[in-house]
This record gives structure tokens, C-alpha cells and sequence, in this order.
């Protein structure tokens, strides 16, 4: 099944319902879908054929959601690009996905042509060089996507094989060289499928998308509205005002925020006044939720807000754990009260398609309780990394996926996440947890968030070092917070150095990026 027919399926049924919302602007189905089809026959008409990779570089725009489905309607993969990425980012990124063609909004067509030109110049003209063609606004000397033409026999998606490719989706990057993840046409339905109950005239209410389209609870989020006959209110980026002025507005009923987003709106001076009765499903992801946030959120959301952890990767096509809303729901005995609390910090359990393992080194499975890798089996796993076949082998193992998070399970089978394998420090030949860390310093009053890294260190191998933003109007001193971990943690875990900053560097989903992190660590070191 082409990923597209998501769209043109509750289409046919229900062509008058609108479907999406944006800037003062409603599209019916039957707007959206006639949008891809133009695109598609646009694309058609400049030669583009299933298999060829067609790149976008923009915000959430009804342009960019036609787009995506109009790609896939011709059986080409669609390749949305990190707008906020450097220009050596941006190169690498089209590099390995090589398309032949990089659609562009307006506030990014210059840095478009500034990288293809420089890949042109580099390469003398190869296939990382793609026609770049404007999807707003017409620009001097360049194609614009809205007078490219159409073609009226592409109303239908083309049929596809379950393993053709839909959607190669670059990882955030926040360790190394962003991958690109190829995802199939029957990994995106499988997981659509699995999660979503089909359009059927109903309300369904509304979705508020402030996720990019270029990670996957953005592309996912899209994708089953879609299917489901849920309204779609798309914001350009977020906005933690204007977020909580369309969940007003717009009487939003379901949204995912990552938890920087999440903190954003609570300190928002509009949030005590801001109506969100009308929200219902409030999921959350993507980089790890502070027990305390979540359980401010859990006070100052309305009551009727059911919350879910939704844990998973690109890899996955999207969620593989959840944290249900009775997880949540911090009531009954204290022995139950003081499980649930527990289990905050965790991811959930896996959802009824995944199967779920902690494995040690050798890929053998650990018994609840030990810490491992993180490894799952799905049928919507990704079809490996384009154009790299050593890091697929990596991650790949017999239809498992070695994720690269480490973690334990308790008895009930909840998953417990203690940090990345690559982040993982090695002092002296002990193993250090960053996560660990950074739970201890974050429970100092006077802290409000802090990146844990390993540094280059002579004697060990390796030390501790953190980056500690500190709460407002609040002071501690280096010596203060050492002796404070040292109290809760065995000696060779506390930090040895502590930079006390204004904010964590993070990428535009709230991941911290450690190698920023650690950079800026490693210089006060060597200035030290």
C-alpha cells in the first residue's frame, strides 16, 4: 500500500471535511489531496520517477504536507531536511541522500544555493548537486513548484512494493553525522495501522503539530490524522505563546510536545489564564522528561488531560514504549503512590507490536532487573541507513534493533533508560551512566538542568564534568554540588569539574548536544 493513500482513502469518503488548519487558512480533503496531486504531476513533468529522492527544506506548511504526499503519490521518497541545520550539516545531509531536486521556502532558498553551489563547485557538478526549485513564493531565476504544471492522470498514488522506500529521515545528530534512515511504505502503514482507528465521519477532534515534519512524531503526527480524520492545526515552528493561544483557539484536543516544550508553556505567563478543557491527549518524547516537570504538568494541566510518555525512534517508525495515562494517575495507597512515582522515570512497556529485550555485549538477554542495550523487534523496523552498510550491521541483528540506549526492565516489565551507549564514561574502568549524574544534580534545589560528560583525563581515562544551568535567583558553588553528589553517589561518579551556564546547548527537538557540551567542558579544563 502507498504510504498516500493515507490521504486520498478517507478523501473519497469525506471530501468536504477539513483537514488541516493553518494561519487563518482551512483545507478541505479534497484541497489537500488535489494540492498533491498537482505536485506530483509537477514533479512527473520535470522527470521525476519512483526511486528519486526529492528533498524539502521548510517549516510546517500546507505547501510541505502536500508535498510530502504528492512525492509519494509518484512512488519517489520524500526527504525533509533539518531547516535550522549549518551549512556542513546541510551538505552532509545531501550528500547521502543525493536527491534530484531540493524544494525550498522562502527563508531558505539562499542557504539552499549557497550549499548546492558549494557541493557543485566541490564535486565538479556530481549527483549531490540538486535542481533547487522554490515551494512559496516565485524567486528571480529559479523554478517555482506552483507553475511547474500538472498533470491530471496522477490523482491516484501509483501502486508500490511493501519495501519501496517512502521517506529517508536523517537522525538528529547529536553525537555524530546525522544517519538517514530509510523507511518503507509499509513500515509507515504498519505503524498508521497500529495506532490509529480509521476515519469514519466522526469527530475526531484536533492535533496541534509543532514537530517538524523532519522527525518522526512531526511525519507521524501528520500521517495519522490523516488516516484518522483528525484535524490538523500546523504551526510553523513552536512557539510556546502562540502554542497555547491555538490550543485555545483552536480548541486542540491532542498535541505532542518534547520536555523543553513541555517546561516552555508552563513558564509562560499566559498558562494560568489560557483555556486547554478542550485537551484530552497530551504525549510527550523524544529526548528524557525530568520527573519534575512531569509532575508539575500532571498539577497544572487540567485533570481531563490524559498524559503519555511516547518513546521510540526513527529506527522504529515512531513509538515502541509507552507511559500509559493510568501510569500517570499519581493516586491510591502509598505503596501504589510511591510505584507510580517510581515508574515516572521510566518509558512504559512496549506496545502490542514490539517485542522488547535488554541484551549484554554478546546480544544475550539480561534478566529484569540488569542494565543493557535497549533491543527491539517490529514490523515497521527500518530498512537499515542509506548508504551505509557498516553502521546498518551495527544496529541490525536478526530482525533486532540494537537501539544504542541502555536501560533495565523491572518486574512488571517497565523499561528504565540509564543513557546512550556512545555517551556512556569510562573512569578508571568504571562505567558511568551520565543520566545518573545529572538525576542527582537536578534534585539540588538550586538546579535547574545539567549535562553530564565524560572529558579526557590523564590519570583516569576519562572524569566527570557537568554543565549546570541553575534555577532563577538561585546560587551554589562548584565545591557546594561535588560534595552534594558525593553524598548520593559512589565517589568515582561525582563531577570533577562543573560550568555554570545561562542554558544547554540543544538541537531544535530539546536533545542537549553533547558534543557541544563537551567541547565547551573541555577547554574550561584546559584553561583551568
Amino acid at each position: 500500500m502507498n504510504v498516500a493513500e493515507l490521504l486520498t482513502i478517507p478523501a473519497s469518503m469525506f471530501p468536504d471535511r477539513e483537514i488541516l488548519w493553518f494561519e487563518e487558512r482551512a483545507m478541505t480533503y479534497d484541497a489537500l489531496q488535489a494540492e498533491s496531486a498537482r505536485v506530483a504531476g509537477a514533479l512527473a513533468g520535470q522527470g521525476v520517477r519512483p526511486g528519486d529522492r526529492v528533498a524539502v527544506i521548510q517549516t510546517n506548511t500546507p505547501e510541505v504536507i502536500g508535498a510530502l504526499f504528492g512525492v509519494l503519490s509518484l512512488g519517489a521518497v520524500f526527504v525533509p531536511l533539518n531547516y535550522r541545520a549549518r551549512r556542513e550539516e546541510l551538505a552532509h545531509m545531501l550528500e547521502v541522500a543525493r536527491p534530484c531536486m531540493l524544494l525550498a521556502g522562502d527563508r531558505y532558498v539562499e542557504s539552499a544555493l549557497e550549499v548546492v553551489s558549494w557541493l557543485h563547485e566541490r564535486d565538479g557538478g556530481g549527483t549531490a548537486s540538486p535542481d533547487v526549485v522554490t515551494i512559496e513564493h516565485p524567486a528571480s531565476g529559479l523554478p517555482h513548484l506552483g507553475s511547474l504544471g500538472r498533470s491530471a492522470d496522477l490523482f491516484e498514488p501509483v501502486e508500490v512494493g511493501d519495501d519501496d522506500l517512502a521517506v529517508l529521515m536523517f537522525t538528529s545528530g547529536t553525537t555524530a553525522n546525522a544517519k538517514a534512515v530509510m523507511l518503507a511504505h509499509e513500515d509507515l502503514v504498519n505503524f498508521v495501522f497500529g495506532t490509529t482507528e480509521p476515519a469514519d465521519g466522526s469527530d475526531r477532534g484536533s492535533v496541534l503539530l509543532a514537530a517538524p515534519l523532519y522527525h518522526i512524531a512531526g511525519m507521524s503526527a501528520v500521517l495519522s490524522a490523516a488516516f484518522a480524520g483528525r484535524r490538523i492545526v500546523a504551526m510553523r515552528q513552536f512557539d510556546e505563546g502562540e502554542w497555547l493561544r491555538l490550543a485555545q483557539r483552536q480548541r486542540v484536543t491532542h498535541a505532542f510536545l518534547v520536555p523543553t516544550m513541555v517546561k516552555h508553556v508552563l513558564d509562560h505567563p499566559a498558562f494560568p489564564e489560557t483555556d486547554l478543557s478542550a485537551l484530552s491527549v497530551l504525549s510527550y518524547g523524544a529526548a528524557p522528561m525530568p520527573v519534575s516537570v512531569i509532575r508539575r504538568a500532571i498539577d497544572a494541566f487540567p485533570p481531563t488531560v490524559q498524559f503519555i510518555n511516547a518513546f521510540g525512534q526513527t529506527e522504529t517508525t515512531s513509538t515502541v514504549t509507552t507511559l500509559t495515562p493510568e501510569d500517570h494517575r499519581i493516586e491510591g495507597d502509598p505503596q501504589t503512590i510511591e510505584r507510580k512515582l517510581i515508574r515516572l522515570a521510566s518509558i512504559g512497556r512496549p506496545l502490542a507490536d514490539v517485542e522488547l529485550q535488554i541484551v549484554g555485549e554478546d546480544g544475550a538477554p539480561l534478566d529484569r532487573g540488569q542494565v543493557g542495550e535497549v533491543a527491539v523487534r517490529t514490523n515497521r523496523t527500518m530498512r537499515g541507513y542509506f548508504g551505509q552498510t557498516e553502521a546498518t550491521e551495527r544496529a541490525l541483528h536478526g530482525g533486532w534493533l540494537r537501539t544504542g540506549d541502555l536501560g533495565w526492565q523491572d518486574e512488571d516489565g517497565y523499561v528504565f533508560l540509564t543513557g546512550r551507549r556512545a555517551d556512556l564514561i569510562i573512569r578508571g574502568g568504571e562505567n558511568i551512566a551520565p543520566e545518573e549524574v545529572e538525576l542527582v544534580l537536578a534534585s539540588h534545589p538550586a538546579v535547574d538542568e545539567a549535562a553530564v560528560v565524560g572529558i579526557p583525563d590523564e590519570e583516569w581515562g576519562e572524569c566527570v564534568a557537568a554543565m549546570v544551568v541553575l534555577m532563577p535567583g538561585a546560587s551554589a558553588t562548584e565545591a557546594e554540588l561535588v560534595e552534594f553528589c558525593r553524598d548520593r553517589l559512589a565517589s568515582f561518579k561525582k563531577p570533577e569539574r562543573i560550568l555554570f551556564v545561562d542554558d544547554l546547548p540543544r538541537n531544535s527537538l530539546g536533545k542537549v548536544v553533547r558534543p557541544e557540551v563537551r567541547a565547551q567542558l573541555v577547554e574550561m579544563a584546559a584553561g583551568a
